[in-house]
């Protein structure tokens, strides 16, 4: 499919009851209002087509980036497009989910969202944060740069409540992915997490909850040490 035949099946496939919820929650113009679940069979149909969804991103429509994460290999963007990708997010889904999922395939992973955590730009922030949680979620114990992610983790225990409003949001997710899937610092994690207690973030006019994270750590491993490494973070 061509960049232009996909654009116009988004369009058929967008409605205006999930547009108007998908700009409830944050999205912005241009958006067709295209229900996840109605992305599904562009994605594997477009599934290792890597200009394609290069060129979907840069539209900026909002239906047509989430769908460029969907197909995206990050493994073979370079950091330059990468850095184009935090930087051009029009809202906190992009930032937070597609930037991320794609972010996290490449080799430099870590390093790069450990750029993007110290962006004034809160949207660069947010996705520096989620690509991070990513990593740790997804990358075995043995290849992670434990001693860093642990002074993330005292990052989190200091900075947390005093973070911009959705960055607070993605920070006590990663202490979440920390707790869950890195058996060497769940201890720390839980502790992180029992001294955050509440956190509080505007979700807008919605009904999303923000997790308490040690409860939430403690229901996703299942009574294990740790839950298992994922193999995908995209969903």
């Amino acid at each position: 499919m061509t960049l232009d035949e996909v654009m116009q099946t988004l369009e058929t496939k967008g409605t205006e009851s999930t547009k108007r919820t998908h700009l409830r929650h944050g999205a912005v113009e241009p958006l067709f209002g295209v229900k996840i679940g109605d992305l599904k069979p562009l994605q594997k149909q477009l599934k290792g087509q890597q200009a394609l969804a290069l060129e979907l991103y840069a539209t900026k429509n909002s239906d047509a980036m989430y769908l460029a994460g969907l197909v995206a290999d990050g493994a073979q963007m370079t950091r330059k497009q990468l850095d184009q990708w935090a930087s051009s997010a029009t809202w906190h889904m992009i930032a937070g989910c597609t930037v991320p999922w794609v972010t996290a395939d490449h080799p430099q992973a870590f390093e790069i969202g450990l750029k993007w955590i110290d962006s004034k730009k809160d949207l660069v922030a947010i996705a520096g944060w989620a690509t991070l949680a990513a990593v740790v979620s997804k990358q075995p114990d043995d290849e992670l740069p434990l001693d860093e992610v642990r002074q993330l983790l005292d990052r989190c225990a200091s900075k947390l409540h005093q973070a911009a409003n959705r960055v607070r949001y993605v920070m006590n997710s990663f202490v979440i992915c920390v707790g869950t899937y890195v058996e060497p610092l769940g201890k720390q994690a839980i502790e992180v997490a029992r001294a955050l207690g509440k956190v509080d973030v505007d979700m807008g006019d919605t009904a999303c909850q923000i997790p308490d994270a040690e409860s939430y750590i403690i229901k996703c491993r299942r009574g294990a040490k740790v839950a298992p490494k994922r193999k995908s973070v995209r969903c």
